[in-house]
């Protein structure tokens, strides 16, 4: 399902593109002709955001429609035919750009997050994102995520207390953090679960010692020592993995039994889902 605000992220796309109009199209294609171009796949990888390139042409016109033959999360390689798109010529070529610019992104995050999905595979480690994503596109990078089989952590600083390392240095501490984010919650009313970044053994034992979390983030620790710490929280707490981890090491950190691995690359380091719209 497409989050609420993908109307006004599309509106705001065309105002960009459009402006006061196409003017190449208007000059060269006469009005009321008719026409078709292909979604043409032309990298391996995974396929995001059809659902969005339909919402997109009905929006601009709802002349336009889709037939499509490759759904949303499926893997694609060229030379994959994902849709058609049918309708007014000067239709097509206009939200030409807007459509690849959002699939392309969205292709190329779920492409990366079924990468490291896959490198895990066989273990009981989830792969989750972060909030280092594109200013305005959150919910729909972390759509795409979901797609590429990764898990979306907190959507913003709303839905969780995380206590980090800034945190917990400002406030004299871990236990003093912890203590702070649970008068907190029973002043507020909210009902928040409390995650608290760690750096090294001597903070996951504070952590263990104060209680009060549902979730321990385990920050550029090495294989070895994380799998030291998880064995000292005991499956007590939910245990996430982060920092400097990528597709080469990745499989090490997930056979050491933590429950999740934190990815800021799935949204901030995606390269592009190569993609074109071609007249047929």
């Amino acid at each position: 399902m497409l989050p609420a605000s993908t109307d006004e992220l599309i509106d705001r796309a065309f105002r960009e593109d459009v402006g006061d109009g196409d003017h190449t199209t208007l000059a060269t294609i006469p009005e009321g002709s008719k026409g078709a171009a292909r979604l043409l796949v032309k990298q391996d990888g995974i396929l995001a955001g059809v659902e969005l390139a339909e919402h997109i042409a009905k929006r601009f016109d709802p002349e336009l429609s889709l037939r499509v033959y490759i759904i949303d999360g499926a893997r694609v390689s060229p030379p994959d035919i994902a849709f058609d798109l049918r309708g007014p010529q000067r239709s097509i070529l206009t939200v030409e750009r807007v459509m690849l610019n959002f699939m392309q992104r969205l292709g190329g995050i779920a492409t990366l997050t079924r990468q490291y999905v896959d490198a895990v595979e066989g273990t009981k480690c989830e792969i989750l994102d972060t909030r280092k994503t594109t200013p305005g596109l959150r919910e729909l990078e972390k759509w795409a995520v979901r797609l590429g089989g990764g898990t979306n952590h907190r959507l913003g600083l709303h839905d969780m207390i995380m206590i980090k390392d800034n945190h917990a240095d400002m406030c004299g501490g871990i236990p003093q953090a912890i203590a702070a984010a649970k008068e907190y919650l029973q002043r507020t009313g909210k009902d928040l679960p409390i995650e608290v970044e760690t750096r090294n053994l001597e903070e996951v034992e504070l952590v263990m010692r104060t209680g009060g979390v549902q979730r321990v983030m385990l920050d550029n620790f090495t294989p070895y020592l994380l799998r030291k710490a998880i064995d000292r929280i005991e499956g007590k707490y939910i245990t996430e993995a982060s920092g400097g981890i990528t597709l080469e090491t990745i499989r090490s950190y997930a056979e050491t039994g933590v429950d999740s691995i934190s990815i800021g690359a799935l949204t901030h380091s995606a390269r592009a889902l190569d993609l074109s719209l071609k007249a047929h």
